[in-house]
């Protein structure tokens, strides 16, 4: 069995008495940068603290060891290096004066965002979260500790700096399926970067580094911590709100460095001179519509950028001869018109359902005009999908792509041949990640967005139910609603204390709590005031869960007859003093 006393510090190995680890070179006397936990410090009384591996304005990130399960993990402490302090001598976090209601409100933050995390089990492209503790007046997150390079890291080492699309793709649309299922649970990273994912052993990327909002945010109460170049406008404090696209342009930056072998010029830059483009022996390579993905994403104004990751992921995964047939873009976000080869702009055709203009004063013939119209649409059909394809074949090389400025984008065609019906298959039972990023089922169905739903019994993330029932024939295309578990209910238990007692029974038993009532008259409370409540408040309990409820009650006077018996009020004489040796204090 292995000994802590035998572990590295800097990477859990275990050398015996060595000082100095043949592994990684951590030596045993190696002392922590204060104010982060000494090495093997115990946190919970179950989680042995190793070498601080990274930090930022929220917080600092050691390796550690499990105490009860003999393997290593990581520890992510809650630790804002702006209004918090700790002494070598006394572990417990000291909040500045003046700072606590911000330190109670980002920690609430951060225990959320890790509780979320903790809840999303079965991703592969998602680090495994197993517990959120509290310790020395603050609150830490462990999570699985595995091998792996980071991404930059990986690129660097490249021969070339950038890799093909073919390998980009499956590297990197595992991880966008998983911002989705984040999205979904209401989790934004906003720290989307190659330093954030890491190539693990079995060659498969994961993301990591997460953090608090206001830690990724510009001008907020954390000295934030914003990767220039991945980091959307709207994270510097512009006007634009955060959400889904923020993470979109990081993925998008992304996915630009792998291809392009360099980073993305940052945002801020952009906003007064944007000259991020593609250059043309990058565009000779890349498919059109990877192209027209990464211009979509990597808009600079939140409003013009793709939305979400199953647009994004639609984009990324159209064929470039669906997109031909299709010989249609989207409308323009701007007025300029798209870029010729050449560089010069491309002068507008008009369409053909306009209405035919007179010749010479005179109408023309009814009888021949269905026949002009149709071959006018043929031919502007058969030149605009030979212009697409010239532009991306023999052009291209020659095409420096500007993606701030070029704004359209291609649409995926529809097949115009009626296709077969297809069977719709048995979805419960089946994780939904496993379900929507299946390129077979995505071609055959329409999966629009997912109804969650509770079940005590089926797994978070898994199919309860689908809207069209197993082997009904439905055309390809056809839409299906997904209904997917969110686990066991759980309801937040708010803070009573203090509040009236009959007030705050209706209030949790509206919510699907139990209220028992125990009373005190320790104190100087009001009548009726909860001066205690259990369980904790401020965290999720099962629907039925009994809150105990303990309520001042003041002492009262009782009187007594001869015998000692207690004589209830309404049978006192209204005026008849009572003998003092009769009162008595009820405890």
């Amino acid at each position: 069995m292995i000994s802590s006393d035998n572990l590295c510090m800097g990477c859990m190995r275990e050398i015996g008495e060595a000082k100095q680890c043949p592994y990684c070179g951590f030596l045993s006397e190696s002392a922590q940068i204060p104010p982060y936990l000494p090495v093997r410090t115990v946190i919970a009384n179950r989680y042995l603290v190793g070498k601080m591996l990274e930090y930022n304005g929220e917080g600092a990130t050691y390796i550690g060891w499990d105490l009860t399960e003999k393997k290593a993990i990581k520890i992510r402490e809650f630790i804002p290096d702006s209004f918090t302090t700790r002494t070598t001598s006394n572990l417990r976090l000291q909040i500045m004066r003046g700072s606590e209601d911000v330190f109670t409100e980002l920690r609430q933050s951060f225990e959320e965002l890790w509780t979320k995390l903790a809840r999303l089990k079965g991703l592969s492209a998602l680090i495994s979260v197993t517990n959120v503790v509290e310790d020395y007046g603050t609150s830490y997150a462990i999570y699985e500790h595995f091998e792996g390079v980071t991404l930059r890291d990986f690129l660097l080492k490249s021969k070339t700096g950038y890799i093909s699309w073919e390998k980009a793709r499956q590297l990197l649309m595992p991880i966008l399926s998983t911002l989705g299922t984040l999205h979904s649970s209401g989790i934004i990273h906003k720290g989307i970067s190659p330093s954030t994912l890491v190539i693990s052993s079995d060659g498969k990327l994961k993301i990591t580094g997460f953090c608090t909002g206001a830690a990724r945010t510009a001008r907020s109460d954390l000295n934030s911590q914003l990767f220039d170049g991945y980091a959307a406008i709207e994270q510097y404090g512009f006007d634009g709100s955060q959400g889904t696209w923020t993470d979109i342009y990081a993925f998008a930056a992304v996915l630009y460095r792998t291809l392009i072998g360099s980073d993305p010029i940052s945002a801020k830059e952009r906003m007064s001179n944007d000259r991020l483009m593609v250059p043309g022996k990058f565009a000779e390579a890349l498919p059109a519509y990877v192209i027209n993905g990464l211009i979509n994403a990597l808009q600079i104004l939140p409003e013009d950028r793709t939305r979400t990751v199953e647009q994004l992921r639609a984009e990324l995964s159209a064929s470039p001869v669906a997109t031909a047939v299709s010989g249609q873009y989207q409308q323009q976000r701007t007025a300029v018109p798209p870029a010729a080869p050449s560089g010069k702009p491309v002068q507008q055709r008009p369409s053909a359902a306009q209405p035919s203009q007179k010749k010479n004063g005179k109408k023309k013939k009814s009888g021949g005009a269905p026949v002009i119209i149709t071959s006018a649409v043929v031919s502007f059909a058969i030149c605009l999908v030979i212009g697409i394809i010239l532009a991306f074949t023999v052009f291209r090389e020659h095409l420096s792509i500007d993606i701030g400025s070029q704004s359209n984008t291609t649409e995926i065609a529809t097949d115009l041949v009626q296709a077969e019906p297809v069977a719709v298959p048995t979805f419960v039972g089946r994780s939904y990640l496993d379900i929507s990023s299946n390129p077979v089922f995505s071609q055959n169905f329409k999966f629009g967005d997912p109804e969650y739903v509770y079940d005590e019994e089926v797994a978070e993330g898994y199919i309860v139910g689908q809207s069209i029932q197993p082997n009904e024939m439905v055309t390809p295309g056809t839409p299906i609603i997904l209904y997917v578990s969110k686990g066991k209910e759980e309801i937040v238990l708010p803070n009573v204390i203090g509040s009236d007692y009959e007030e705050a029974v209706v209030r949790l038993e509206e919510l699907g709590f139990v209220c028992k009532k125990s009373e005190t008259s320790q104190g100087n409370y009001r009548e009726n005031e909860i001066v205690s409540m259990s369980p904790s408040s401020e965290k999720a309990y099962s629907p039925g869960t009994t809150v105990y409820l303990i309520v001042f009650v003041p002492e009262t006077e009782v009187v007594t007859n001869e015998f000692g018996e207690i004589i209830p009020p309404e049978e006192l004489p209204a005026d008849e003093e009572v003998p003092e040796e009769n009162i008595q204090s009820e405890e």
